[in-house]
Formats: structure tokens, sequence, C-alpha cells
């Protein structure tokens, strides 16, 4: 299996929705207190930066 630059951004995509989720659901279930607001947070930012590869995938 070649690893060409479309591989390498749909695993780096799959990679950070999946940290996302784990981020996001700390937030929630974990921390009660101010810290679950900050691991949500950087969970949607995952989410976001995910999204910019997967849209980056067949342009670069």
């Amino acid at each position: 299996m070649a690893m060409n630059k479309n591989t390498v951004l749909a695993w780096a995509t799959i990679i950070m929705i999946i940290v996302g989720l784990g981020l996001i659901a700390l937030g929630a279930f974990r921390y009660d207190e101010t810290a679950g607001w900050g691991f949500a947070s950087v969970g949607i930012g995952f989410f976001a930066i995910a999204w910019v590869f997967n849209a980056l995938k067949g342009r670069v």
C-alpha cells in the first residue's frame, strides 16, 4: 500500500477525529469543573483542524 499525500491526509483526519472525540468525552464525563470546558473546546479545535485536512485532500 503506497502512502501518497492524500492517504497521509486521510489518516491524519481520522486520527484527529478520534483524539477530538476523546477530548470532548473527557470534558463531558471526567471533569465537571472549568477544566472540562477546556478539554471540550480543544476537542472542537481538533475537529476544525481535521476539517481543514479533509478539505486539503486532492489540492496539495
